[in-house]
């Protein structure tokens, strides 16, 4: 069977190195379906997905990771998002007709931005200027000055597949540097067309034949975008009745367009009034008890 919309981690047993692997089949045409741009901003955000579900998968945590590179070119804003579900989803804002393909060509002078949202604590961001000819070049730049980590990185994406490949130092390894230096030789023999037609296990066993390498279950990738009318309704009771009131004075709808799914949230006064009235009870009860 072919393997699309997994991410497969490995290990190299007797090495200090892990990695994992990903293909995006169905899960990235949902992603896209509601993103404009020419094939080279599509690509972007398709390694961007690739590279975040990957990431989030480095870190323990719930909640999800979000990966945003912002820049004053072509294209403005891309966002990739993964939860620890490894549910995913995107956008990017920029030009209609974007020229150039590397990433300095496309974002001009920009940063890339990794946070980790946990439900259990703080946000933990990083940011590291988006310098380099790829996306893969500015993410293991992160690695090696926020994590210290050695860290190489894969990325490509066309209409039909975003994938990716990662490998990366585990901490505090002896003989490391020899470890290390021996699979990256051997992964910098690794083509685009391998990672789009090789399953995992074939592009391993193509890479690390003599190596002993474990390779864990497939964990399934799917787009979902997560957005609902009752989370735009705690969005608009965050921002008060004052700011409410004045919007629905200029005009009678509140209007939400959901940026990765293009869904479409509609409130009138009478909305309005009941999530003020609603949402205002259920802290008053949260607060007594």
């Amino acid at each position: 069977m072919i393997e699309q919309d997994l991410l497969r981690r490995f290990l190299f047993e007797e090495l200090g190195v892990r990695g994992e692997w990903v293909k995006l089949t169905s899960s990235w045409q949902a992603a896209k379906a509601h993103q404009h741009g020419s094939e080279n901003v599509q690509q972007q955000l398709g390694q961007a997905l690739a590279a975040v579900v990957m990431l989030s998968a480095t870190v323990k945590f719930k909640g999800s990771m979000i990966l945003q590179a912002q820049g004053d070119g072509d294209i403005k804003t891309l966002v990739a998002q993964a939860t620890d579900q490894k549910k995913i989803r995107g956008l990017v804002r920029g030009k209609e007709n974007v020229t150039g393909d590397s990433l300095e060509s496309m974002f001009g002078q920009g940063r890339l931005v990794l946070t980790i949202e946990s439900e259990n604590g703080s946000p933990y961001q990083g940011i590291v200027p988006l310098q380099g000819s790829n996306l893969a070049a500015v993410l293991e730049t992160y690695f090696q000055q926020s994590e210290q980590l050695k860290t190489r990185l894969w990325l490509f994406a066309n209409e039909t597949h975003a994938v990716g490949l990662l490998l990366q130092e585990l901490p505090a390894q002896e003989n490391f540097e020899a470890d290390w230096e021996h699979i990256e030789i051997l992964a910098n023999t690794v083509t685009e067309q391998e990672l789009f037609e090789l399953d995992c296990e074939q592009l391993l066993y193509r890479l690390f034949n003599q190596e002993k390498v474990r390779l864990f279950d497939p964990e399934p990738v799917e787009y979902n975008c997560g957005c609902s009318r009752s989370g735009i309704e705690k969005m608009l009771f965050a921002m008060g009745q004052t700011e409410l009131e004045t919007i629905l004075e200029e005009r009678d709808i509140i209007e939400v367009n959901c940026e990765f799914c293009n869904e479409h949230y509609r409130f009138d006064k009478v909305d309005v009034a009941n999530i003020l009235t609603q949402k205002n009870i259920d802290h008053d009860s949260v607060t007594r008890h």
